[in-house]
Parts: structure tokens; C-alpha cells; sequence
């Protein structure tokens, strides 16, 4: 007994790590889940904002959370590219050689649709996607996610013939593009609060192309019995009117997703307790997270970058080609480093400083490469003379001479870092970035503001600081 107690308390006082994905609704429900857990005595790890279905699934699959929200119709189609409509027991014993368990939906089927103006609809006389084929003139603009699924664009073109080049958009971006007339058609969810409050319409599936989307806890069975249990008790208690009304209370009624989700709770008898989550705590936490993220992957590069520029620097091909991988390194999307980084690093603060490092190290390498070659060779030749070693010309020509350079590099890179940490948040690593992705999903300018003032207030601090440093390290007529 004593054994089975040592062996099962550490399991037990692990959190529960509750994923969503960067929309409303993923929110919503995933809160209600952490909540409802609570109220059962779990510790709970909010890993909210992540970026998307590939972030969220991987990082399940790779043991980084312990469960989040997904649909039947995504599950089927996007993850296990399955080419017809599969039943939740058809899924589940797809996943579960993953170790993976899809729960009892909550009852909604939020799917797919695609939307216009009322007022557009009316006076082009567009009542489902087909008719699309005949108004080539009508911008279409949908979100990133859609642009790419099988489920979405791809597959829809082909099902219904429509042939036309399209761009993506964040998907709580494209209601308010859609009002304003910058664009005239977008997918939605046909959940979406948005819909009533945009006067919006939406184009019948004449040809049922989208599959149903039923969302349900998508967990590891690792969990256990008993929070399998707990989790049971969700399965059929919302509809489609009554998740569309959750979603609104949020983006229109500006309350917070753990106000909505206590709300839920309490309709079915759960007792919740809403986390404290005030505005200057919220920017205290989430500031210094970014500094810790910036301030690590940053000195890391200098000491690799600049050491590495010293070894290299007098090897022509071997530093022409060191700052050619570099190169390489920054032309891959952020957003996409980090996910091809989740299957080895998983989420959170890990794979966040490795992709700042790797960002930051062009800059570097490439200013100190440049000043250390390009020194006056007539210094160099007097060095020599004086019968300085490689060591001590390093030390008393090479660096001083080429400090102001080195300088403005790692000054670039550190402004890089503080502006691209700000996606760590799709990985789960926190920051200033986890308001700006929230405010995206709600379409809220005040939280995007929130994340989006410090960081560019800790750039100004940045640069500020490093102007100190070199008038204090740099003699004067070294200074620009």
C-alpha cells in the first residue's frame, strides 16, 4: 500500500494541462473543462492561444497537454486526412494506437459555412455556395486554417467548381473586414456569435461537401478513469443556439471566457471559483515572461554568434558560408519554426528560446564577420610589427575596432527578439503575445493594445539602453 502511495502522489499532484486552440469558442470550452476540473480538486495548467490544429494535436500526440477541443469533422478530415465522413467510434479507434481518446461531444456541430452580407445576398440573389461560380467579381478572403484544409478551401473549390486565387486572414479579423466592405465573402462557423451581429448570411451547402463538426474533449487516456469521468458529464449539454449564445456573451457583451464558462457551470450545478486574473498582475506576469524569453535567447546568441564569428572570421568560404545558413535560418516564417520545432522540443518556454536564438544569430554573426574583416590592414601590418600573437591581436585590435559593429548587431537582434517573441504565445511559451492573440480571436483592440504597447515600449527601452553602452564602452571617435 505504501508503494502504490509513493508511485501515485506525484501523478496526482501533476497539473492537468488544458490546451485551446486561438478562437473564441476553443477558449470558451476549454475553460469550462479547467473549470470543471477544479471544482473536482485538479490542478489545472491553462495552455491556451496555441495556433492552430496542427500545434494543438502535435503537441497532444508528444505528451506536451493532457487534452483540448476538437471536432469531429477536423479530426477526421485535416488530421487523419480520411476521404469520407467518419462516426465518433470510427475516430476513436483511429487514435487510440496514439494513446489518444475522443470524448462525448458537447452537442453542437459547428461547421463550416460561408458567409456574405444580407444586403449583398439579396441584391445578387446568393443563396448557396454554388452560386459563387457565377459572381467571379466577389473578393473571397478566408481565414489561414481554412486556406489550407481539405475541409476548407481546397476541397470546396473542387466539389463546387470555383475557380479563383484567394488570400488568408485571421479569422476574428474577417468579420470586421466583411462589414467594412474589404471583402465579400469568408468562412465562419456557424456557431459564431458574429453572425446575428454582422447581419450576416449564410450560403446553403447544396452539395453537403462539409462533413459535421461536433466538438468534444480530444484527451490522452493516460488521464485516467476518473478524470474521464468527470469530463463525461459535458457530453450532450449544449446545442447549437446555446453554444452561438456563449460565444456571443463573450465578443459582444465583453465578458470574460471564465465568466461565461462559470455561468454554463452553474446551470448544470457545478460550483466554480473564476481565477484571478487582473489587468496589472496579467502585464506584470506576462512582461516579465517576455524579458526572460528575449533575455535568454539573446545572450545565448552572443556568446555562440560572437564566438563563433572570432573562430571563423580570418576562413573566408568557411564564414561566407556560416552567414549563408544564417540567412537561410531567418527566411523560414516564425510561426512555422516554431510548429516544425513542437515534434522535437514540444510547447512552451523550450522551443520558444531555441527559435529566438536561432533569429538572433544573423545579425550577430554577419556584423562581427564584416567589422572583423574588414579592419585596416595597415593596423593589422603595425600589429604584426609590434610582435603582438593571434591571441593578443584579437584581444588589442581586432575587438576594440570592430566593437562598434558588433554592437549594432546584437542591438538588432535584441529589437528582433522582443517583436518576434511575441508568437511564442501560438506554442503556449506565454508573453506579451498571449493579449495580442486573445484580442485577434475577440477582435478586441483593447487586449491586442495590451500586448502590443509593452513590447514596443520594451523596444524603445532597448535601444535606449544599448545607445548607453556604447558611449560608455565605445571611445568617441569610434562613435558614428
Amino acid at each position: 500500500m505504501l508503494l502504490v502511495l509513493l508511485v501515485s502522489a506525484p501523478l496526482a499532484a501533476d497539473p492537468i494541462r488544458v490546451a485551446s486552440k486561438n478562437f473564441n469558442e476553443s477558449y470558451i470550452l476549454s475553460e469550462i473543462v479547467a473549470q470543471l476540473l477544479e471544482s473536482h480538486g485538479y490542478s489545472v495548467e491553462r495552455r491556451f492561444g496555441l495556433g492552430g490544429t496542427l500545434i494543438c494535436f502535435e503537441a497532444l500526440v508528444g505528451g506536451e497537454i493532457d487534452l483540448y477541443m476538437e471536432y469531429t469533422g477536423t479530426l477526421g478530415q485535416a488530421i487523419l486526412k480520411l476521404d469520407h465522413k467518419a462516426n465518433r467510434e470510427e475516430l476513436n479507434a483511429l487514435i487510440k494506437p496514439r494513446g489518444l481518446r475522443l470524448l462525448e461531444p458537447f452537442g453542437f456541430n459547428n461547421t463550416y459555412a460561408m458567409v456574405v452580407r444580407q444586403q449583398q445576398a439579396e441584391v445578387l440573389g446568393l443563396r448557396t455556395i454554388g452560386d459563387l461560380r457565377d459572381h467571379p467579381q466577389l473578393k473571397v478572403v478566408v481565414s489561414h486554417e481554412f486556406l489550407q484544409r481539405d475541409d476548407g478551401w481546397p476541397g470546396l473549390t473542387r466539389a463546387y467548381g470555383i475557380r479563383r486565387e484567394i488570400v488568408g486572414i485571421e479569422h476574428g479579423l474577417a468579420y470586421q473586414a466583411i462589414e467594412a466592405g474589404a471583402i465579400d465573402v469568408t468562412d465562419a462557423y456557424s456557431t459564431d456569435g458574429e453572425l446575428k451581429r454582422y447581419n450576416l448570411v449564410t450560403l446553403a451547402d447544396d452539395l453537403n461537401f462539409f462533413p459535421q463538426y461536433f466538438g468534444a474533449p480530444l484527451v490522452r487516456e493516460a488521464l485516467g478513469r476518473d478524470v474521464l469521468q468527470v469530463l463525461g458529464v459535458l457530453g450532450g449539454t449544449l446545442d447549437d443556439a446555446q453554444m452561438q449564445a456563449l460565444n456571443a456573451a463573450v465578443v459582444f457583451e465583453k465578458r470574460s471566457f471564465a465568466e461565461v464558462a462559470q455561468e454554463f457551470l452553474s446551470k448544470l450545478g457545478v460550483a466554480t471559483e473564476i481565477p484571478e486574473n487582473a489587468l496589472l498582475r496579467s502585464l506584470t506576469v506576462n512582461t516579465v515572461r517576455h524579458l526572460e524569453l528575449t533575455f535568454i535567447a539573446l545572450a545565448s546568441a552572443i556568446i555562440a554568434g560572437v564566438g563563433l564569428s572570432l573562430v571563423i572570421f580570418r576562413n573566408s568560404h568557411l564564414s561566407r558560408g556560416v552567414i549563408y545558413l544564417c540567412g537561410l535560418l531567418q527566411t523560414i516564417p516564425s510561426i512555422a519554426l516554431l510548429a516544425l520545432m513542437i515534434p522535437i522540443f514540444g510547447i512552451g518556454f523550450r522551443p520558444a528560446i531555441i527559435a529566438l536564438f536561432l533569429y538572433s544569430l544573423l545579425p550577430i554573426v554577419r556584423n562581427t564577420v564584416t567589422a572583423l574583416t574588414t579592419i585596416d590592414p595597415t593596423l593589422l601590418r603595425v600589429a604584426v610589427a609590434m610582435g603582438l600573437s593571434d591571441r593578443e591581436q584579437l584581444r588589442y585590435v581586432y575587438v576594440p575596432l570592430s566593437l562598434p559593429s558588433m554592437l549594432a548587431g546584437i542591438r538588432t537582434a535584441a529589437v528582433i527578439s522582443i517583436g518576434t517573441a511575441t508568437l511564442a504565445a501560438f506554442i503556449g511559451a506565454g508573453g506579451l503575445g498571449d493579449p495580442i492573440v486573445t484580442g485577434l480571436a475577440l477582435n478586441d483592440m483593447s487586449l491586442i493594445l495590451q500586448g502590443a504597447i509593452p513590447a514596443a515600449m520594451l523596444a524603445i527601452v532597448t535601444e535606449l539602453l544599448f545607445e548607453g553602452v556604447e558611449r560608455f564602452t565605445i571611445p568617441g571617435h569610434l562613435r558614428d
